[in-house]
């Protein structure tokens, strides 16, 4: 979750809510909560491969299955592309963005093919690596003289109207997304059912404190306006005090972020694809797992080409409203998937399932228009595939 979100996901929530940004935060982070609650509560009672695309299959039929799956490898797969070009932005020369990005998609696609064991190293590494970024850009907004509390709240925390907020909250949700690949690894994880479950809410906790600190201490810094104004906000309001020298910290742990975030996302995509090929929503000869690494190495391969190829001929700025459609459908079914649990599997009260499924259709219903439609649109398309793909004999 601590990946390039941090760094880029503030500044249109901003553009929408102002200092409402910090009210669609906390409606963030409540959603994201009901719907680790649900991911976690699954995971505990099916540790396989697949996450919510297990859950659906199980708890609501195959048809629920294929559609958080597909919304999750579909919207994924671009969010990887968004993110490798992310990282080229902020640490390649001019003009070699996209050769950049396709060469970070080809060694993290090697590095999951190795084993998850070396996935988790490199990323232990990377969140140290950011928090340190983050924690410097912190000191030096409120120890630089720079940082003012009156510029806070702004022209008032409901400026823009609860819609505003509430566009905000689907924006800074997609900054949230990355514990569902937690579950989505359960075959690759020791006691699967004691570990996720806590996993989970260990990331969440950490990544909320952390996201508020780094709200409240940009719109102190430079205001809502400029936040909404600047593609990078935190490097710009570090480089706006007396301490300018961490901005150029802060721009190389925005480029580690967004590896990190492309890490977790193969990864995790390679898992899911792995449990639908299983199940021949995929083509099957992707469910190969390779005989010394254990990992789905014919799934990685094949969606590292895919991000490669996306990054070569499309511009994906405009993704976080597209994956976020296919994220919050994700999580739609996980909650409903979980709500039909019985009491000797149940964790938390169902009532966090049920605001967690209304919201997610909220949050769902603030996207831009274009990402709606453009949503739907792969999900008909999905649809259309799997009624022509020919069906396994029972």
């Amino acid at each position: 979750m601590i990946g390039a979100g941090v760094f880029a996901a503030f500044t249109p929530a901003a553009a929408v809510a102002g200092s409402g940004l910090l009210v669609g935060l906390v409606v963030a982070a409540v959603v994201a909560f009901c719907n680790a609650t649900s991911s976690a509560q699954l995971a505990a009672v099916y540790p396989t491969s697949g996450g919510t695309y297990v859950y659906g299959r199980e708890r609501l039929g195959p048809w629920a299955g294929f559609l958080a799956g597909w919304g999750f490898v579909i919207g994924k797969t671009a969010s990887a592309a968004a993110m490798a070009m992310t990282f080229a932005a902020y640490a390649a020369p001019a003009g070699w963005e996209r050769p950049v990005a396709i060469a970070a998609v080809v060694v993290l696609a090697a590095v999951n093919y190795h084993g998850v064991t070396r996935t988790a190293r490199l990323t232990r590494i990377l969140v140290v690596l950011v928090l340190a970024a983050l924690a410097m850009a912190v000191a030096a907004c409120w120890g630089g003289s720079g940082a003012d509390p009156d510029r806070i709240l702004g022209d008032g925390l409901l400026a823009h109207g609860w819609y505003g907020i509430l566009q905000s909250a689907g924006l800074l949700f997609f900054a949230f997304a990355g514990y569902a690949r937690i579950a989505t690894m359960g075959e690759e994880v020791r006691n699967p059912r004691r570990t996720i479950p806590r996993a989970i809410g260990i990331a969440l906790g950490i990544a909320i404190v952390v996201y508020a600190v780094i709200a409240v201490t940009l719109l102190a810094t430079i205001g809502p306006a400029a936040v909404a104004a600047n593609p990078a906000p935190l490097a710009a309001a570090v480089e706006s005090g007396t301490m300018p020298w961490a901005g150029p910290v802060v721009r190389a742990g925005a480029a580690v972020a967004a590896l990190g975030a492309l890490l977790a996302l193969i990864a995790g995509l390679g898992r899911t694809s792995l449990a639908m090929a299983r199940e021949h929503d995929l083509p099957h000869w992707l469910a190969a797992v390779h005989p010394r690494y254990k990992v789905p190495h014919r799934a990685e391969v094949t969606l590292a080409v895919v991000i490669s190829g996306i990054i070569a001929v499309a511009d994906l700025r405009g993704a976080i409203g597209f994956s976020s459609f296919g994220v919050l459908i994700y999580y739609l079914v996980a909650n409903i998937a979980a709500f039909t649990q019985p009491a000797a599997d149940r964790r938390y009260p169902k009532a966090l399932q049920v605001l967690g499924a209304v919201a997610c259709v909220a949050l769902v219903a603030t996207l831009p228009p274009l990402s709606v439609a453009l949503g739907v649109l792969m999900f008909v398309a999905g649809i259309v595939l799997r009624l022509a793909r020919p069906r396994r004999k029972s």
